[in-house]
This record gives structure tokens, sequence and C-alpha cells, in this order.
């Protein structure tokens, strides 16, 4: 007879231990806490959204951009004898401005215009590490369709309140306008410093000619002027704009738009400065901005 083999009874599943399930059942609270959060978060969002829309300014009017323009006076001859306006500007279309002078704005002001959508978090987040590291404000944080917002719709104030107001504007300005139709206001409307408005005028207020005429070098050292007019002044403060010139130039070639010898060249030139005169303001101003409508 052969022997009897035992057969070796199967082995129990093992447990899993009590290390794991205390794992899997973090995981599984965590991951419903985040979802939690999550909805909050959403929700929160959505209710100041709601909170500070109410009563916000309607954007239709900027499809229809008449800003006051300059009234010149011409005696019987045909000599321009006067000048009047509050705010000296002449609006001109994007197709009679230099490329350079488009990528040198949006270069150093919004690198992401042509994709975020009106608001930039990683672009105020970038500019935020930037001046911390370089010890002063080098860079800002808004977007050229937020500096459009300040320029158009709301007031100068500082709060929490108008920047969620100019983040929402921004927003709905960002889904009724094309970029173009953005730039176009911007660059229109923008201050350059010296009673200038808009880059025509700034054009010749510092360089004497159209601003279709801007060589590159010019083009940056305007591009240089919206975060302080004042404070980089190709006149008053020659060094300080250089600087800046300096840093719009190297942001294009970061971002592509021109090449290492346009750069060099552009940086090394030397600008013909004109003396800028303020534009005389009259009392009759309103009068006469009244006729030309």
């Amino acid at each position: 007879m052969y022997p009897q083999l035992k057969r070796k009874s199967p082995k129990p599943p093992k447990q899993p231990s009590r290390y794991l399930i205390i794992i899997k059942r973090l995981l599984i609270w965590g991951s419903a806490l985040f979802i939690i959060a999550m909805l909050a978060a959403i929700g929160t969002v959505f209710g100041v959204i709601r909170h500070f829309s109410h009563d916000l300014p309607s954007i239709e009017s900027l499809k229809n951009y008449r800003p006051p323009l300059v009234t010149t006076v011409y005696a019987d001859d045909g000599r321009k004898i006067a000048e009047f306006a509050e705010e000296k500007r002449i609006v001109v279309p994007l197709s009679q401005l230099p490329k350079t002078l488009l990528q040198a704005f949006v270069a150093a002001e919004d690198s992401r215009f042509y994709i975020h959508k009106g608001i930039d978090v990683i672009g105020i987040f970038r500019a935020f590490l930037k001046n911390l590291r370089a010890g002063a404000m080098v860079q800002g944080g808004s977007t050229i369709t937020q500096q459009v917002v300040k320029s158009f719709l709301l007031t100068p104030e500082r709060s929490y309140r108008r920047k969620i107001r100019e983040a929402i504007l921004a927003y709905r300005i960002d889904n009724f306008l094309t970029k173009e139709e953005v730039l176009f206001l911007y660059l229109n409307q923008i201050y350059l410093g010296h009673g200038a408005y808009g880059v025509e005028v700034a054009a010749q207020t510092y360089f004497g000619k159209t601003a279709r005429n801007l060589n590159l070098a010019e083009c940056a050292m305007l591009a240089g002027l919206p975060q302080a007019p004042s404070r980089y002044s190709p006149v008053d403060h020659p060094f300080r704009a250089k600087e800046r010139q300096i840093y719009t130039l190297r942001r294009m070639l970061e971002e592509g738009y021109i090449t290492d010898a346009e750069h060099q060249k552009a940086a090394n030139m030397s600008l013909d400065i004109g003396n800028t005169r303020p534009l005389r303001k009259s009392k009759s101003s309103f009068y006469t901005e009244h006729v030309r409508r």
C-alpha cells in the first residue's frame, strides 16, 4: 500500500496590518476634506464675485472710444495760434503703429497678455518674486487689461474692494473685446509723462516724430514709462530712463521679439530727447472742445 499523503490545509488570508488600515482611512478622510474645502473655496469665490459685481460700471462704452482730443485754433491765414485741451492726445489705430512698439509694451508690462483672461495670477506671483529679488518695484502685477479698467472705469483709490472690482471688470472686458481692441485703448489712453497721453503724443513730445517712425530703442524707452512716468522721465531722469529701457529690451529679447544683435544695437544707441513743453491750458478749453464735437 502506498502511504497516504496528508493534504495541507490552506493558509488563512493575511489580515491587513493596523498601519495600512490607518493609512487608508487617513487617505479617505483627507480626500473628503480636500473636496469639501475645494467646494467651500469655490462657493466663497462665487459669493465674493457676486457681492462685488453689484453696481459695477458698464463696459459697453469701451466699444465707442471717443476721448477729448486737442482743439487747434487757426488764424485766417491758416497759421496755428493755439491748442486747447485738458489731456493732449492724438488717437491712432494699431495699424499705424510699429510692431516693435506693441511688442515693447507687452514685454515690459504684460508678457502673458495674449494668453491670460484679463487677470494673470502667474504674472502677479512672478512680479512679486522679481520685485523681492530686486529690492524695488521693477515689475507691476497688473495686466494691460486691468490698467485699462483703472483708466476708464474705476477711481484710483487703493483698496481691496477696488482691486477685486478691477479683476472682475478685467475678466469681463477680456470676454467683451478682442486683444487688439484692448491694446488700442491702452496705447491711446495711457499717460506717459510731461502732459503726453497716448503713444502718439509721447513720441512727438520726447522724440519729435510720429509713433510710426519710432525705432526699437525709442519704442523701448516709451514702454518703460507706464510704471512711473515721472520717475523714469528721459528728460528729468535720463539714467533711470536708460535703466528702464534696458530692462524693456531684455524682456523683448527673452520673449523672442528681437535678436541679440538688435538688443545690443538698441541698448547702445544714443537718443535725442527733445525739450518737452507742457500743453497750454485755457479756461476756454471746455468751449472749444464743445465746438469740436
